[in-house]
Protein backbone atom coordinates (compact mmCIF):
# COMPACT_ATOMS: atom_id res chain seq x y z
CA UNK A 1 0.00 0.00 0.00
CA UNK A 2 1.32 3.21 -0.49
CA UNK A 3 2.30 5.63 1.97
CA UNK A 4 -0.22 8.73 2.08
CA UNK A 5 2.39 11.00 2.44
CA UNK A 6 4.20 10.15 -0.98
CA UNK A 7 0.11 11.79 -1.96
CA UNK A 8 0.88 15.10 -0.56
CA UNK A 9 1.79 18.09 -2.46
CA UNK A 10 4.86 20.11 -0.28
CA UNK A 11 3.49 23.70 -1.12
CA UNK A 12 0.13 22.47 0.18
CA UNK A 13 1.62 21.07 3.08
CA UNK A 14 3.60 24.03 3.66
CA UNK A 15 1.26 26.51 2.85
CA UNK A 16 -1.32 24.96 5.68
CA UNK A 17 1.37 24.67 7.86
CA UNK A 18 2.82 28.39 8.06
CA UNK A 19 -1.06 29.57 8.08
CA UNK A 20 -1.57 32.75 10.74
CA UNK A 21 -4.53 30.69 11.80
CA UNK A 22 -2.12 27.41 12.12
CA UNK A 23 1.31 28.89 12.64
CA UNK A 24 3.04 25.28 13.08
CA UNK A 25 5.53 25.55 10.51
CA UNK A 26 7.47 28.64 12.49
CA UNK A 27 7.16 27.12 16.01
CA UNK A 28 8.52 23.55 14.92
CA UNK A 29 11.20 26.21 12.86
CA UNK A 30 12.25 27.86 16.15
CA UNK A 31 11.62 24.49 18.18
CA UNK A 32 14.59 22.96 16.07
CA UNK A 33 16.80 25.65 16.25
CA UNK A 34 16.92 24.59 19.89
CA UNK A 35 17.01 20.49 19.08
CA UNK A 36 19.49 21.34 17.18
CA UNK A 37 21.93 23.50 19.35
CA UNK A 38 21.30 20.97 23.00
CA UNK A 39 24.06 18.52 22.69
CA UNK A 40 27.06 17.76 21.44
CA UNK A 41 26.60 15.47 18.58
CA UNK A 42 27.86 15.68 15.26
CA UNK A 43 25.50 13.45 13.51
CA UNK A 44 21.82 13.48 13.51
CA UNK A 45 18.50 11.92 11.41
CA UNK A 46 16.18 14.00 10.92
CA UNK A 47 13.07 12.03 10.26
CA UNK A 48 10.02 13.23 8.15
CA UNK A 49 12.06 16.31 6.74
CA UNK A 50 9.50 17.07 3.92
CA UNK A 51 10.85 20.62 2.96
CA UNK A 52 14.14 20.77 5.86
CA UNK A 53 12.32 23.22 7.57
CA UNK A 54 14.39 24.12 10.54
CA UNK A 55 17.66 23.14 7.94
CA UNK A 56 19.48 26.82 7.95
CA UNK A 57 19.92 26.04 11.76
CA UNK A 58 22.89 23.40 11.29
CA UNK A 59 26.20 24.47 12.28
CA UNK A 60 28.47 23.45 9.76
CA UNK A 61 31.04 23.62 12.17
CA UNK A 62 29.38 20.86 14.55
CA UNK A 63 27.69 18.84 12.49
CA UNK A 64 29.83 16.25 10.56
CA UNK A 65 26.56 14.16 8.75
CA UNK A 66 23.18 15.17 8.68
CA UNK A 67 20.42 12.50 7.58
CA UNK A 68 17.39 13.68 5.79
CA UNK A 69 15.24 10.97 6.02
CA UNK A 70 11.38 11.10 4.38
CA UNK A 71 9.13 8.76 2.38
CA UNK A 72 8.72 11.30 -0.52
CA UNK A 73 11.02 11.53 -3.14
CA UNK A 74 9.65 14.76 -4.42
CA UNK A 75 10.36 16.33 -0.63
CA UNK A 76 13.90 14.92 -0.78
CA UNK A 77 14.78 16.52 -3.94
CA UNK A 78 13.42 19.82 -2.65
CA UNK A 79 15.35 19.30 0.47
CA UNK A 80 18.80 19.11 -1.73
CA UNK A 81 17.42 21.79 -4.05
CA UNK A 82 16.91 24.33 -0.93
CA UNK A 83 19.95 23.52 0.79
CA UNK A 84 22.87 23.50 -1.48
CA UNK A 85 25.39 24.88 0.93
CA UNK A 86 24.68 21.76 3.38
CA UNK A 87 26.40 19.66 0.44
CA UNK A 88 28.80 17.42 1.67
CA UNK A 89 27.18 16.94 5.13
CA UNK A 90 23.70 16.70 4.27
CA UNK A 91 22.61 13.08 2.82
CA UNK A 92 18.50 12.20 1.45
CA UNK A 93 17.15 9.05 2.04
CA UNK A 94 13.53 8.27 1.06
CA UNK A 95 12.56 5.87 3.57
CA UNK A 96 9.27 4.24 4.37
CA UNK A 97 9.38 3.72 7.95
CA UNK A 98 7.04 1.34 8.17
CA UNK A 99 8.71 -1.52 6.54
CA UNK A 100 12.09 -0.53 5.97
CA UNK A 101 13.41 0.81 8.96
CA UNK A 102 16.16 -1.97 8.91
CA UNK A 103 17.71 0.73 5.91
CA UNK A 104 18.20 3.61 8.56
CA UNK A 105 21.45 4.97 9.13
CA UNK A 106 23.25 5.34 12.96
CA UNK A 107 23.11 8.84 14.50
CA UNK A 108 23.88 10.37 17.65
CA UNK A 109 20.67 11.78 17.59
CA UNK A 110 17.12 11.07 16.31
CA UNK A 111 15.07 14.19 15.46
CA UNK A 112 11.13 13.08 14.94
CA UNK A 113 8.91 16.26 14.82
CA UNK A 114 4.81 15.26 13.83
CA UNK A 115 6.09 11.72 12.60
CA UNK A 116 5.10 9.09 15.83
CA UNK A 117 2.01 10.50 15.12
CA UNK A 118 2.07 8.36 11.30
CA UNK A 119 3.76 5.52 12.57
CA UNK A 120 2.98 4.62 15.97
CA UNK A 121 4.87 4.28 18.84
CA UNK A 122 5.65 0.56 18.23
CA UNK A 123 7.30 1.32 14.57
CA UNK A 124 8.88 4.66 16.30
CA UNK A 125 10.63 1.98 19.03
CA UNK A 126 11.98 -0.14 16.00
CA UNK A 127 13.14 2.90 14.00
CA UNK A 128 15.19 4.50 17.59
CA UNK A 129 16.93 0.81 17.87
CA UNK A 130 18.02 0.71 14.40
CA UNK A 131 19.68 3.92 14.63
CA UNK A 132 21.09 3.69 17.68
CA UNK A 133 21.44 7.41 19.23
CA UNK A 134 22.39 8.75 22.31
CA UNK A 135 19.70 11.07 22.03
CA UNK A 136 16.18 11.52 20.77
CA UNK A 137 14.32 14.78 20.69
CA UNK A 138 10.61 14.43 19.73
CA UNK A 139 7.81 17.24 18.82
CA UNK A 140 4.37 15.32 18.85
CA UNK A 141 1.18 17.32 18.47
CA UNK A 142 -1.64 17.47 21.37
CA UNK A 143 -5.02 18.29 20.58
CA UNK A 144 -7.52 19.60 22.76
CA UNK A 145 -9.94 20.94 20.18
CA UNK A 146 -11.92 17.75 18.69
CA UNK A 147 -10.26 18.21 14.85
CA UNK A 148 -6.64 17.28 14.55
CA UNK A 149 -6.01 18.64 11.34
CA UNK A 150 -6.60 22.91 11.33
CA UNK A 151 -9.58 24.12 9.33
CA UNK A 152 -7.72 26.12 6.34
CA UNK A 153 -8.29 26.03 2.39
CA UNK A 154 -5.71 23.03 2.47
CA UNK A 155 -8.00 20.97 4.88
CA UNK A 156 -9.00 18.31 2.24
CA UNK A 157 -5.52 17.32 1.27
CA UNK A 158 -4.89 16.07 3.97
CA UNK A 159 -7.75 13.63 4.70
CA UNK A 160 -5.54 10.48 3.09
CA UNK A 161 -3.84 10.37 6.53
CA UNK A 162 -6.83 9.38 8.35
CA UNK A 163 -5.78 6.11 7.74
CA UNK A 164 -2.30 6.50 9.51
CA UNK A 165 -3.19 8.65 12.25
CA UNK A 166 -2.22 7.90 15.88
CA UNK A 167 -3.88 10.40 18.35
CA UNK A 168 -0.50 11.05 20.36
CA UNK A 169 -0.07 11.28 24.51
CA UNK A 170 3.00 11.99 26.19
CA UNK A 171 3.31 9.62 28.66
CA UNK A 172 2.65 6.77 26.42
CA UNK A 173 5.47 8.20 24.40
CA UNK A 174 8.00 8.60 27.46
CA UNK A 175 6.65 4.59 28.22
CA UNK A 176 7.34 3.92 24.58
CA UNK A 177 10.84 4.82 25.16
CA UNK A 178 11.46 3.47 28.18
CA UNK A 179 10.81 -0.04 27.18
CA UNK A 180 13.54 0.61 24.92
CA UNK A 181 16.08 2.13 27.89
CA UNK A 182 16.11 6.11 26.17
CA UNK A 183 14.36 8.15 30.07
CA UNK A 184 13.14 11.61 29.51
CA UNK A 185 15.14 14.35 30.44
CA UNK A 186 13.38 17.60 29.32
CA UNK A 187 10.02 18.31 28.31
CA UNK A 188 8.75 21.60 25.86
CA UNK A 189 5.62 23.19 25.59
CA UNK A 190 4.79 25.79 22.46
CA UNK A 191 0.81 26.59 22.29
CA UNK A 192 -0.66 26.77 18.97
CA UNK A 193 -3.58 28.13 17.66
CA UNK A 194 -7.09 26.11 16.96
CA UNK A 195 -6.46 24.20 20.72
CA UNK A 196 -3.45 22.95 19.66
CA UNK A 197 -0.22 22.55 21.28
CA UNK A 198 3.39 20.59 20.36
CA UNK A 199 4.91 19.18 23.78
CA UNK A 200 8.62 18.14 22.39
CA UNK A 201 9.99 15.47 24.79
CA UNK A 202 14.01 14.64 24.80
CA UNK A 203 15.63 11.24 25.80
CA UNK A 204 18.98 10.28 26.33
CA UNK A 205 20.07 6.56 26.20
Amino acid sequence: MKNPWEEIPLSDYENHMKLNSVMQLQAMNEMMKEQLDAYSISSVAILGIAGGNGLEHIQKSKFKKVYGIDVNADYLKEVVRRYPDLNGILECKCINLLDSAGKLPKADMVIANLLIEYIGYKCFQKVVKQVNPKYVSCIIQINTAENWVSNSPYLHVFDCLEQVHHQMDAHALENAMLEIGYHGIKTLENILPNGKKFVQIDFER
